[in-house]
């Protein structure tokens, strides 16, 4: 934990994937089925460049590393119909629901900022309908008034300033992160951040977040000045 980490915060932002849904596994395996015919290898040297950004960021980062012979467009294209298959099977990530629950009963302000467009959002979310309308709202990654994706600050900004009685500062916001871009898009925002990483993740890239956890099974709201569980 750093020293900043503890500050009294009045409202949570959450990521969606690899935080609260464990759909980095489905992308790994729709991936490395497009790459088999190339010989190429989805490895995580790759994919920690991808995790965090944009649909189109993303391919983009794949496209460029292995040097493959398509588009970024083209990429999306072809994973798309595979992805929306697979995206409601994807199970919530340990601690998620209870913390979850545990927030809007104590009427703590929850949002969600994630790399997601609109319609994959929907579907991701679709067996958890129960869990998410809990949310006040969730910014996704074509929202119209979305100018820059993480690493930049402007999910975060534009998911804070939506908030029916939005925070009196950008400090008072604890967001929570599984990927180093958000942490930095988090941390450019001016907010607190606990990072809960995949366990490849080279601890070197998480030195951003104020408290970096296992799980969010390890989360103890009282820390950041909510009421226990």
């Amino acid at each position: 934990m750093s020293d900043e980490a503890g500050v009294k915060c009045t409202h949570v932002i959450f990521d969606l994937d690899g935080l609260m849904l464990d759909t980095e596994s489905i992308y790994t395996r729709v991936t490395q089925e497009i790459l088999d015919p190339y010989g190429k290898t989805f490895d995580w040297s790759v994919k920690s460049k991808m995790m965090g950004r944009s649909a189109m960021g993303a391919a983009q980062v794949l496209v460029e590393e292995l040097q493959l012979p398509l588009t970024a467009e083209e990429f999306v294209e072809t994973s798309k119909e595979k992805l929306l298959q697979l995206f409601p099977s994807a199970p919530l990530l340990p601690g998620v629901e209870n913390l979850v629950r545990h927030l809007h009963k104590h009427k703590i302000p929850i949002a969600v900022a994630t790399g997601s467009s609109a319609s994959e959002y929907n579907i991701k979310t679709s067996n958890y309908k129960d869990l998410f309308h809990l949310f006040l709202h969730a910014v996704k990654s074509d929202d119209p008034e979305l100018k820059h994706s993480k690493p930049a600050p402007d999910i975060f900004q534009l998911a804070a300033a939506r908030f029916p009685v939005p925070p009196t500062s950008p400090r008072h916001v604890l967001v929570l992160e599984d990927a180093p871009n958000g942490v930095t898009a988090a941390r450019a925002a001016g907010m607190n951040v606990v990072m809960v990483p995949d366990k490849r993740v080279d601890r070197s890239k998480c030195s951003q977040a104020h408290l970096v956890l296992n799980s969010l099974e390890q989360f103890d709201p009282a820390v950041w000045g909510f009421p226990p569980f």
